[in-house]
């Protein structure tokens, strides 16, 4: 069963993770995430710190669901 999650980042929509077995490919919905777009990460946690050292965030959300 596959799984996907929303990545927000900044206050914008980096893109989505799909998940399966072999761990969460990204998808992009933002230029500025463009470089992560097809890349293959071990989970979506991994995958939505990728996206914030793109636009130099290092905060890390204890909030969210991921």
């Amino acid at each position: 069963m596959s799984k996907a999650y929303i990545i927000e980042v900044q206050n914008r929509t980096a893109g989505i993770v799909a998940g399966d077995e072999r761990g969460f490919t990204f998808f992009s919905s933002d230029r500025a995430f463009y470089r992560l777009d097809g890349r293959d990460f071990r989970s979506a946690r991994e995958a939505e710190r990728a996206a914030r050292l793109v636009l130099g965030d290092r905060q890390t959300t204890t909030h969210s669901p991921l």
